[in-house]
């Protein structure tokens, strides 16, 4: 093999891969450099010439002319009548220029030679593409699905970029095949080896907050400013919105005329259910608008532990509470704060409440496994042992801490 093979990688890799010709230089010496370490022992006294653009390359050794039986280094050093082999008329002192074929290196040392080229333009390669998404992160990104896989969904850009979708990444409703157009957001760039693996995510409250910046104008011109993104993804979500200009209404520029501008945003969620709340400074005004659509009576405010007491009619309080606890859930994660919500009117006689009336917020075959063994209110829950009741019933801890959850959130005791 002579340069021809190297001529065609030359020309292989700068077509392909885009590599400017200082890059693709320095690469090129740095490898050829390497190869005559390993041969010579040093690559000090080496001269190496490359034209990437033609596929041009000289390698030259510079050796100084010593006396005949008195070179110590083969590498530096050349004999006198070695030194007139080349030119006739060289003499003791003098620096000798002499070019070296590739062929010299040897055949196994070539083959190497060009197996670490072709790394060196692969780690390259990967450099710059950790480079390229890492500026990325937190921007809405298409690419088509290549391959499903039970825990991850492998995408594939129009540049032949993987990107992975994780399935804790994606919405629970999302249902994808092969050649679908998935957006989410770059969410992260990590280091596999040499590798860069790139993670995209479409359950971050941040691609909630770049779709309203992609599909309303006034979000994307800065006129409405989003203040706050929370959600429980494919389930429902809550965001605050504010305009500096008095003029705008930030919540109806946002939803539209019949929700026609944030349909599409839901759409591309699963369905997921969004709250647009007007931001305010004033937390208690906050706090009821995050609660919509339940009406709140009053609110009673300790700034110190972040808590707030709720207080609401008994027909508000399942609106405040929402399907599984997600509205009051998302109203706190909005706000800051931990909201404990209040019956109002009830007696100390009249103070407890039929489980079944917590039908919305726990599954109705978890109820039947409380009236099994005789609990069928509020009260006669709480008053248990979390423990005692994974005992008697047929229900993991996990299911039961998330009823004592609901019903202490409902229910003052």
């Amino acid at each position: 093999m002579e340069n021809i093979a190297l001529i065609d990688s030359f020309s292989e890799f700068k077509d392909d891969k885009l590599i400017d010709r200082v890059t693709l230089m320095a690469i090129l010496e740095d490898v050829f450099r390497n190869a005559l370490k390993k041969k010579y022992g040093s690559d000090d006294n080496f001269d190496i010439i490359i034209n990437p653009d033609k596929g041009d390359m000289e390698i030259w050794r510079n050796r100084v002319v010593v006396a005949d039986g008195e070179v110590e280094d083969e590498n530096s050093e050349i004999s006198l009548s070695e030194a007139r082999r080349i030119e006739p008329d060289f003499e003791v002192g003098e620096d000798v220029s002499e070019e070296v074929k590739l062929i010299q290196l040897g055949r196994r040392a070539i083959l190497a030679l060009r197996q670490n080229l072709i790394s060196k333009i692969h780690e390259h390669d990967n450099t710059n593409l950790y480079k390229q998404f890492k500026d990325l992160i937190g921007d809405i990104y298409t690419a088509e699905v290549h391959h499903v896989r039970p825990k991850v969904v492998i995408l594939m850009d129009d540049e032949g970029n993987e990107i992975v979708l994780p399935k804790e990444k994606q919405i629970p409703s999302d249902y994808f095949k092969k050649g679908d157009n998935v957006r989410g957001i770059i969410e992260s760039v990590e280091l596999k080896g040499n590798k860069p693996q790139i993670i995209m995510s479409r359950t971050a409250p941040l691609f909630l907050e770049k779709l309203f910046e992609q599909e309303i104008p006034e979000v994307f011109d800065g006129l409405i400013s989003v203040k706050n993104v929370v959600r429980i993804p494919g389930e429902k979500a809550k965001v605050a919105v504010d305009s500096y200009d008095d003029r705008i209404d930030p919540v109806g520029a946002c939803v539209g005329m019949k929700g026609s501008r944030i349909h599409g945003i839901v759409r591309e969620l699963g369905n997921e259910n969004i709250d647009v709340i007007n931001f305010t400074t004033n937390t208690q005004l906050y706090i009821t608008r995050a609660l919509s659509p339940a009406k709140v009576s009053s609110i009673k405010i300790n700034e110190e532990k972040k808590t707030a007491e709720v207080f609401l009619k008994v027909e508000e309080v399942s609106k405040a509470i929402g399907r599984g606890g997600h509205n009051i859930r998302l109203a706190g994660q909005l706000t800051g704060y931990e909201l404990d919500v209040i019956r109002e009117g009830l007696t100390e006689e009249e103070d407890d409440v039929e489980l079944r009336e917590f039908s919305d917020e726990i599954e109705d075959w978890v109820i039947q496994e409380f009236e099994k063994i005789g609990l069928d209110t509020a009260k006669s829950i709480l008053d248990q042992d979390v423990a005692d009741l994974v005992r008697r019933t047929d229900l993991e801890e996990e299911t039961v801490l998330e009823v004592v959850r609901v019903l202490k959130a409902e229910f003052d005791r």
